[in-house]
């Protein structure tokens, strides 16, 4: 089976590597394209897979990644239209705000489709993808693409009707998280803690903190509760943290988010 990728950055890079961590694929059966030839080379030279220029060539895999901007997915489609795939083709999409009937309609026709929504911790093993198959997606089928989406991470399918909520929830979260762990250094720097020590006291509890939601099975207030101490400094700092609108903060922006995905 020959697994393609239209667009060579990041993510796509996450998914071949993951790929081959596992043994789904041989670096043989991977072809990717991008736009340039720095990107190209790059990947190439990182996992030793066939490049091109050419995304046409690349279209013509049986597992097709669309890893482009969705800013760039019409462009790209009628580029790659006319391609006489195989009629087995599955063409994989990660872009937000691209829906599988959009999706359809710029191919112009009936494909196997099945839409994702990966995020970037796919770059350390610990992403979480969102999966929906078009109804010409068999359970075999779909079974392969799970096992691969699974190489990076976790993977779930949900409806479709879901899928604006999850690009705010997990698609895009990592940059709120980023910037939350950024701000708890940024503080520790402050009291006297050197930055790369801060950076990792930061993101250790961060994780261990995530750890314990997926772990447990606790409701995170339960969590939150069981740090919080009488008259202790964990109360005072969520007091701060309720004052300031935190809740209401992470809520609005990932409504944003959300709409943002919705309107693309």
């Amino acid at each position: 089976m020959k697994i393609g990728f239209i667009g060579a950055g990041n993510m796509a890079q996450a998914i071949i590597g993951g790929i081959l961590r596992n043994g789904i694929a041989s670096k043989e059966e991977i072809i990717a394209s991008a736009a340039t030839n720095k990107t190209i080379t790059k990947v190439a030279t990182e996992f030793g897979i066939h490049t091109t220029l050419d995304n046409r060539e690349t279209a013509l895999a049986d597992m097709l990644f669309l890893a482009v901007k969705p800013v760039y997915y019409k462009q790209v489609i009628d580029e790659i239209k006319d391609v006489k795939a195989k009629e087995s083709q599955i063409i994989i999409t990660i872009a937000a705000g691209k829906s599988i009937e959009w999706v359809e309609n710029a191919f112009g026709g009936s494909r196997k489709i099945i839409r994702t929504m990966p995020n970037t911790p796919a770059l350390v093993g610990e992403g979480i993808t969102a999966v929906c198959p078009n109804s010409n997606i068999t359970e075999t089928e779909l079974g392969n693409v799970m096992e691969l989406l699974k190489s990076f991470g976790k993977a779930e399918i949900i409806k479709e009707s879901m899928m604006d909520a999850v690009v705010a929830t997990s698609g895009s979260s990592p940059a709120y998280v980023f910037m939350f762990i950024e701000a708890m250094a940024d503080a520790a720097v402050a009291e006297g803690m050197p930055r790369a020590q801060a950076y990792h006291f930061a993101a250790q509890s961060v994780l261990g903190s995530a750890k314990m939601v997926l772990e447990t099975g606790k409701h995170p207030g339960e969590l939150k509760d069981m740090v919080c101490s009488p008259a202790g400094t964990t109360i005072e700092a969520v007091r701060i943290l309720e004052k300031t609108g935190f809740r209401s903060s992470i809520i609005e922006c990932m409504k944003a988010c959300a709409d943002k995905s919705r309107n693309l």
